[in-house]
């Protein structure tokens, strides 16, 4: 694919060494250069000029910092855990407009950002006994004070897909979607699943679609509130649909011809295709040999 994925290729080094060596983060945090992401809640400040607002690291504050990286120069980045008292919806995405303005590395240090400072509100208590967790490998996970027990970030695997048959692909919309907007098919990948397998399941539950020749294209981590995106292409030879109404709302059989109309925004293609940050995009960009 030509072109970065949205959330992908940040600047910084995630410099896993200082996670464990608290005298060398210690070192990092007291450094008159080190700068702080400026959040609120999950999302960011925009800086005057446009682009993410780093500032120096307040002493006055007193919520851990979690360590996002450093960047060539030795310089640690941080960004603060969210206000305990602050509700966090990851979910919400009244971001988006915004992300615009952020170059892609910047993108990509921003999703991260989000997400980590997401999964830390999220995860205040234990798990195993209800204790109350605190931050520890700089910020890269939290331990339990009553049970010892340990706590890391995680994240969600997504499987979005391309079904073809006979020159055309399978896209799809839910009841919430913009008018006219149609994507590819997507679902969370089950314990106990591969990606192939999630694939041919969500085809199947969703569309009422069986598939073979699954194949991975590429990846995307997606900071709504954590998944990654992992892109396919899987053929049917029988395109009946039978949509599980529940999840979607339709669901058409497009040509090349259809998608590029879309891509290019064209008013008199038959559906609005994806924005330019989602993998789905990309993937039928792919498909039609553009990216």
């Amino acid at each position: 694919m030509s072109g970065p994925l949205g959330f992908t290729g940040a600047w910084l080094d995630r410099a896993d060494q200082l996670r464990a060596d608290d005298a060398a983060l210690a070192q990092a945090q007291a450094d008159p250069r080190a700068r702080c992401l400026a959040m609120h809640g999950v999302d960011f400040i925009p800086a005057e000029g446009g682009g993410l607002l780093w500032e120096a690291i307040d002493p006055m504050d007193d919520r851990p910092l979690l360590l996002l990286g450093r960047d060539e120069r030795g310089i640690g980045y941080f960004v603060r855990e969210a206000v305990p008292s602050r509700r966090v919806d990851a979910r919400s995405r009244t971001i988006m407009r915004f992300l615009p303005s952020l170059s892609d590395q910047d993108l990509a240090v921003y999703g991260g950002a989000r997400s980590l400072v997401d999964w830390h509100a999220r995860h205040r208590f234990c798990a195993s006994c209800g204790g109350e967790t605190l931050v520890f490998r700089a910020g890269w996970g939290r331990k339990c004070g009553a049970c010892d027990a340990e706590h890391f970030p995680r994240v969600d695997p997504v499987v979005i897909m391309l079904a073809e048959h006979q020159g055309k692909v399978l896209v799809a919309r839910q009841p919430g979607f913009p008018p006219a907007f149609f994507s590819a098919l997507a679902g969370f990948v089950e314990p106990g699943e591969s990606i192939e397998e999630a694939v041919a399941r969500e085809l199947f539950e969703e569309a009422g679609i069986r598939v073979r020749d699954i194949r991975y294209i590429a990846s995307q981590p997606w900071p709504f509130p954590s998944s990654l995106m992992m892109a396919c292409m899987a053929v049917t030879d029988d395109p009946t649909l039978t949509l599980d109404e529940t999840e979607l709302e339709a669901a058409m059989w497009v040509d090349k011809a259809d998608v590029r109309a879309a891509l290019s925004g064209d008013m008199n293609a038959p559906f609005v295709a994806p924005p330019l940050l989602a993998i789905a995009r990309h993937l039928l960009a792919h498909w039609v040999g553009l990216a």
